[in-house]
């Protein structure tokens, strides 16, 4: 199952999504839906977005959705926070999909281009700062995607000329831009708040299913499983991953009670 579809397959059991608010996501037929999906983690900081939509709200209202300059060097700013998250000097690219990311970093640095998931319970073993490419996917729920190639500046000056194999990077839009600058700050300041008590308690229903590291959930059941899992989760009114290899996310802030519908009608496999 890919997104399209299981998006449908909420719209047939509930109407149009009316409203998105934290984890939840409220639909015409009056029903409250927990998003563990959660746009493959853009939305992993709650789906209003916070202060990143208002300062986009706000850029929007200025009429500055032209191509032409907004303000003096804005990348800087996002160059600043993605160096402050990854804590070291970072150059940053964008690309529209993860798979253009992936290739341009591994065409600079072929032995050290890793994905970024923040809370994988993965980056404690590892300096992250030492990483020479990193992907990050920012977390401002938007339905279209971007990735940022975030490339270590040392190390890329060493030679000056790897930015010549680089393929398919794009320009941000300056409202886009001040929004995924925004989002990534609000990012660092949720990694100092969310920790593993925020996750760990809905382990007694959670766990049956799958594998949690830090927020994520990967699926415990067989593959060949898993498509009907999806749908009787939606029928408990849960939304989790339609890929298997893609994690579900266990739902910040939700009370326990929204996981009672499938603790009561237990998925055999």
């Amino acid at each position: 199952m890919n997104k399209s579809e299981l998006f449908v397959e909420l719209y047939n059991r509930y109407g149009a999504v009316k409203r998105a608010r934290g984890c939840f996501l409220y639909t015409a037929k009056n029903m409250r839906v927990t998003d563990m999906y959660q746009e493959e983690g853009r939305a992993i900081l709650g789906w209003e977005g916070g202060s990143a939509f208002t300062l986009m709200k706000n850029t929007i209202s200025r009429g500055q959705t032209g191509s032409f300059i907004c303000e003096d060097k804005p990348s800087l700013k996002l160059q600043k926070v993605v160096s402050e998250l990854f804590a070291s000097d970072r150059t940053v690219l964008c690309f529209s999909s993860q798979k253009a990311a992936l290739a341009a970093g591994l065409s600079i640095f072929p032995e050290g281009t890793s994905v970024y998931r923040p809370w994988n319970i993965q980056n404690e073993k590892i300096n992250i700062s030492e990483i020479p490419a990193l992907i990050l996917s920012p977390p401002l729920p938007w339905a279209e995607t971007v990735y940022l190639l975030a490339l270590d500046t040392k190390k890329l000056n060493e030679n000056p000329d790897a930015l010549l194999l680089v393929r398919g990077a794009i320009k941000l839009p300056f409202a886009m831009e001040v929004a995924y600058t925004r989002a990534i700050y609000n990012l660092i300041k949720a990694l100092q708040e969310r920790e593993e008590k925020n996750w760990f308690i809905y382990d007694p229903v959670l766990t049956k299913y799958w594998e949690r590291r830090g927020p994520y959930l990967f699926p415990k059941l067989p593959e060949d499983e898993y498509h009907k899992f999806v749908l009787h989760c939606l029928d408990c009114g849960i939304l989790i991953s339609p890929e298997y290899n893609i994690p579900s996310i266990v739902p910040f802030g939700a009370d326990k009670g929204v996981f009672t519908k499938l603790k009561n009608s237990p998925f055999e496999y």
